[in-house]
Order: structure tokens, then sequence, then C-alpha cells
């Protein structure tokens, strides 16, 4: 299960509701931040996370707005001796970005916690065995952005009214079975794993992408996703301006995953200059299964 926590919600400039861009995602016993913008340390603590087990950062891209609580999350860090490493991926330009804060801060290599910067370029990130991390480029005005694709893997499962059937005890035989291997019960009848076990199912699929000005040539990467986290910084009125900045309208946002067949949008990077309420119904007309993140909401997926 991917656990999703919204940090911040705001585009560009912060509001009293919402904070710089930030979200902090949970999956088999990992947590990582994706972007990690101004106060992202105080959210964080206000939203119950804390700071255990926090120990990679997946960046979009190096606009300010998405990297200024680096330092201060490294500081407090640092202060309560709560992180042993921090792995930050992004684009190379977005990294050089980061490395140039924190070496005008503390000096080179002289942060307050150990830091490994892990450029990216299109293709898979991590993969931890209970889950992977791929990225691929979006585009955002003059820098190298990467949106996200995390999945967790399909499983086969025992079915129990094989088993029964089969004569398979208890026990350590159908943990053996569990794992893809061969068992012999007593009388030295064989069973395989194909006897026993039931289709791939439980696989999830999450997409997370920052700021983007088109969806050209991302329908491969999001194709089929449980839950597709973008942008609607813009309502379609504004569409003009949203190209000028770089940006998504709320409408785009929706064709794009109506095209996809998505399960779920969520939309955030969101301007002030909008109730949340015309945002939610513009998209909805498009795309009914559509919600509006708020700081500090939370979806399992």
């Amino acid at each position: 299960m991917f656990a999703l926590t919204f940090l911040g919600t705001s585009a560009s400039v912060p509001s009293a509701e919402r904070n710089h861009p930030a979200l902090l995602l949970e999956v088999a016993g990992q947590r990582m931040l994706i972007d990690c913008g101004e106060g992202t340390q105080r959210q964080l603590l206000r939203s119950g996370a804390g700071f255990r087990r926090l120990d990679r950062i997946l960046l979009t891209h190096g606009h300010l707005d998405h990297v200024l609580g680096i330092p201060g999350l490294f500081s407090t860090l640092g202060l309560r001796q709560t992180s042993d490493a921090m792995t930050i991926h992004g684009g190379p330009g977005t990294l050089d970005i980061v490395i140039r804060i924190l070496a005008g801060l503390w000096g080179p290599g002289r942060a307050p916690i150990s830091v490994q910067f892990a450029p990216v370029s299109e293709g898979q990130v991590v993969d931890t065995g209970d889950f992977t991390i791929d990225c691929f480029p979006v585009r955002h005005r003059d820098t190298d952005s990467f949106g996200f694709s995390f999945r967790s893997p399909a499983r086969r499962h025992l079915l129990s009214d094989r088993l029964s059937a089969l004569g398979v005890p208890d026990g350590p035989m159908r943990g053996e079975l569990a794992g893809g291997r061969t068992i012999t019960l007593e009388g030295g009848r064989t069973i395989n794993p194909e006897d026993v076990l039931g289709p791939p199912s439980g696989g999830k699929k999450l997409v997370v992408i920052g700021d983007t000005e088109t969806t050209d040539g991302l329908s491969k990467h999001v194709a089929d996703s449980d839950l597709l986290v973008i942008e609607a910084t813009f309502l379609d009125r504004d569409a003009a301006t949203a190209r000028d900045y770089g940006h998504l309208t709320a409408a785009e946002s929706a064709r794009f995953a109506a095209a996809n067949n998505v399960r779920q949008l969520v939309l955030t990077h969101l301007s002030g200059r909008y109730e949340d309420d015309e945002i939610l119904a513009e998209a909805a007309k498009i795309f009914p299964h559509v919600r509006i993140a708020a700081d500090f909401d939370r979806i399992d997926v």
C-alpha cells in the first residue's frame, strides 16, 4: 500500500492554508519526500508524521518553491541526529542548485547530515523488491523536470481450498509453496506451487507529476495508474497565462486522466487566485473521479 500525506499544495506563493509543495510517501516501511518546499519540516511535525526513517527526497525540478525547505530540514535532522544519510534524486541541473545552496550555507560537502546526490534520467530509480520507482522527463520552462512512477508488484496468494483439498498441512510447507518452491508430502506425493497459487493480484501504480506545461508524451507513463497526482495551477479561462508560465489548467489535467484510464485524480499546486470549488467543478465535468488536495490530506492507494 502507498500512503500519501500532502504537506504543501500551493502554487509558487504560500497562503495561510497552503504551504509550498511537498509530499510524503510511505511504502513498505520506507518514507520519502517528493519535493521539499520552504517550511516542509514544520509541516511534517504538524501532520504528525515527524522525521523518523526519512532518508530519501525525490525532486521534480529545481525551482525554489520546490527545494528551499531542504536546508532547514537538514539542519533539524542534524541537531536531532535522527538520520544516518539522505539520498536526493533529481535531474543534474536540479541537484546542482541544491548542492550550491547547501555549500553556500555550510561549505562544500559540509551539510549537517550525510547526503548522497543521485542524478536521474529516464528509467528505473529504485527497486527494493517491494516496490519500484521509475522517472520520466516532463517539460516545464527551462528546468530538467521529472515525474515519478511508483509500482508495487502484483502477488500470487495461496488458495486455501486447494491446499485443503490436496492435504497440505498448516506450517512451513505452505510457506515453501508461497515462496514458489515444490514440496513433498508424507507418502511421496509432490505439490507444485502452480497447483495452489491463485492469479496475480494486488499490484498498484501511483504517478506523481510536478509542474509541467504539457502532457504530450506522458501517456505511456501514466496509463492505467490507480492514482495520478498532477498540478492544476490555472483554470481554462486563463489558459494563455498557463502557457506563459509553463503550467496546466484543471481541465487539461482532467482530460489527461480521462484519456489514460486513471482510476483517481488528485489536483495540487493550486493558485490562490481561484476557489477550490471552481477548480474542482472544472475538472469534475470532464473526469468525475477527482479531488482537490489540501495540506495534511492523507490518501492510501
